[in-house]
This record gives structure tokens, C-alpha cells and sequence, in this order.
């Protein structure tokens, strides 16, 4: 065989391994619909009743209870994302049967986003803030131990360190910013 189509045969062979990409992550809305994320992007969309759309900006409550935020349409890799793409998850965070003291994470998260007196509200990150405030609120209203923090509480302070997205709000007080 010659040298020239040996190499043509094993680029043949070999292709298909160097194209194998990962597959697109996909969950199902807590109020129904399939979320999908594409893994080159990020970009996330919901079928719902046969229908693809965009997924819409916030926080979204997922079947299983986690949590998925979106920012443009984008998704912002959560652990199940992380682990469907066999990449370490993040380092996880301390946060299990800690008692409340003073203002919850999401609350902290809320007042950093949006300003201690709401002067950023229409700050990008916002109303994904208040979303999973809500959602913590919810979380501790059917826990019988309304101290302590919840799973959403987690998020808010994983949340806290995404400071791409969830930015401080320029014109809090120092003491918010904290």
C-alpha cells in the first residue's frame, strides 16, 4: 500500500474521534417542559407541547429540585451540567444545617445585585436574584427549621462568587458589598 493512502485511510479512521463532541444536557421544568443545553454554547432552550423556544432569563426550578440559571439565553453550568460533561464540579461549599444569622444568602445576594434600597433593580442579575429569593422563601416556609438554610441557599452562595453575572451593585454602601 502506498505511504499516501495509508495516511488517507487512518485520517478516515481517525476522524470520527476527533469529532465526537459532548452531547446536549437536557432536564425537565419543575412546571413541565424539557430543558436542553447545548454543551458548545450554553445555550438553553425549553420544549414545551411539541414547541422549542428560548429559555427565558432567571432562575429555574428543575425536577429534581436543582436549580438552573439562565442569562441571555445562556445557561450557567449547574453540578449535573458539570458532571455530563466529566468536568470536576465546583468546590463544594459549607453551607448544610448553617444557621441564618442576620440576612439568608439569597437575601445577601439580592442586596449586593439589586442595592440595599432597590437603586439597582434594573441591574441584569437582578430579577434572577429576587427568583431564587423566592425560591429559598418558599423552601423555608415548608421546612419545619425555617433557620436553616436550604438548597436555594446553596445556590446564592455559589452565586455570590459568580461576579460575571452577579455583579455588585456600584452604588450600594460598602457595608452591602461585603
Amino acid at each position: 500500500m502506498k505511504p499516501m493512502t495509508r495516511l488517507l485511510l487512518l485520517m478516515t479512521l481517525l476522524v470520527p474521534v476527533f469529532c465526537v463532541t459532548a452531547a446536549d444536557w437536557t432536564s425537565q421544568l419543575q412546571g413541565g417542559g424539557t430543558v436542553t443545553v447545548n454543551p458548545n454554547t450554553n445555550r438553553a432552550t425549553v420544549t414545551q407541547r411539541g414547541v422549542t423556544t428560548q429559555l427565558w432569563d432567571g432562575a429555574h426550578r428543575l425536577q429534581d429540585g436543582s436549580i438552573l440559571i439562565t442569562n441571555r439565553g445562556v445557561a450557567i453550568p449547574n453540578e449535573s451540567i458539570l458532571e455530563s460533561r466529566q468536568l470536576p464540579p465546583p468546590e463544594e461549599e459549607e453551607w448544610e444545617d448553617v444557621r441564618i444569622v442576620g440576612y439568608s444568602p439569597c437575601e445577601q445576594l439580592v442586596r449586593r445585585v439589586c442595592g440595599d434600597k432597590s437603586q439597582c433593580n434594573d441591574a441584569e442579575a437582578c430579577n434572577p436574584s429576587r427568583q431564587l429569593l423566592d425560591m429559598e422563601t418558599e423552601e423555608r416556609n415548608a421546612s419545619k427549621n425555617r433557620g436553616l438554610m436550604t438548597s436555594t441557599s446553596g445556590q446564592c452562595l455559589k452565586a455570590m462568587k459568580a461576579r460575571d453575572f452577579f455583579t455588585i451593585c456600584p452604588k450600594a454602601p460598602v457595608s452591602a458589598t461585603k
